[in-house]
């Protein structure tokens, strides 16, 4: 088992967090105001091996750590984090950069030459960045359960063994695991993001993931 620290306090870092807890993984919620009347709640719910701090508690707790804050605010969680209590350490990149300034469904900030993932990476030039979990809610993040089978997970990195550490993690959670390279791949998956998005705006359901095929 492992010390994990949760960097972000919505939807996917809760979520993540109880997947974590489930399996007997300590974790540590980081944020700027640990004493959140949500945080006490989703510590309550998450059960023994969940507590709450501040960011820069969390990342120092962690022995790896996911980045779960919406992409506006992730560039001020890992200044306030720390990068020196993240250096030598996995960091799981689940962002995507969405920009909601023209309303919804959103666009992407970023892409096609550079990508959070990328940008994440420079931020924690001292920390193997992994991204993961980006392409499908957050509601099926643990565990997910479809009637055609287990979706797959599409994840990139520059580190074979902090990838081959994720996809261990990934494989505890229920996922199949697909690399398709290191970071700079992330200009792919982001994007593959926006397909689950858009399906989402359309459909008005959260209850889609991808599978790669083989023959």
């Amino acid at each position: 088992m492992m010390k994990i620290g949760i960097l972000g306090t919505g939807d996917v870092g809760q979520a993540l967090g109880i997947g974590f807890a489930t399996l007997g993984h300590d974790v540590k919620m980081g944020s700027r105001d640990p004493d959140q009347e949500k945080i006490k709640a989703w510590v309550n719910k998450a059960g023994v091996k969940a507590s709450a701090g501040t960011f820069a508690e969390a990342a120092a707790f962690g022995e790896l750590a996911v980045l779960c804050t919406i992409w506006t605010g992730a560039e001020n969680a890992i200044r306030l984090a720390g990068p020196d209590h993240l250096a030598g350490k996995v960091v799981i990149d689940t962002t995507n950069p969405l920009d909601f300034s023209g309303g919804i469904p959103p666009k992407l900030a970023i892409g096609h030459t550079d990508s959070a993932g990328e940008q994440v990476q420079r931020w924690l030039p001292h920390s193997q960045v992994v991204k993961a979990f980006n392409i499908v809610g957050s509601g099926h993040m643990f565990k997910p359960s479809f009637p055609g089978g287990p979706p797959d997970m599409f994840i990139c990195g520059n580190d074979d063994p902090a990838k081959a550490t994720v996809t261990g993690l990934l494989k505890t959670f229920g996922w199949p695991v697909i690399d398709i390279g290191d970071i700079e791949c992330a200009r792919y998956l982001e994007p593959l993001a926006m397909v689950w998005i858009r399906h989402f705006f359309r459909v008005n359901s959260v209850n889609h993931a991808f599978k790669l095929l083989h023959k």
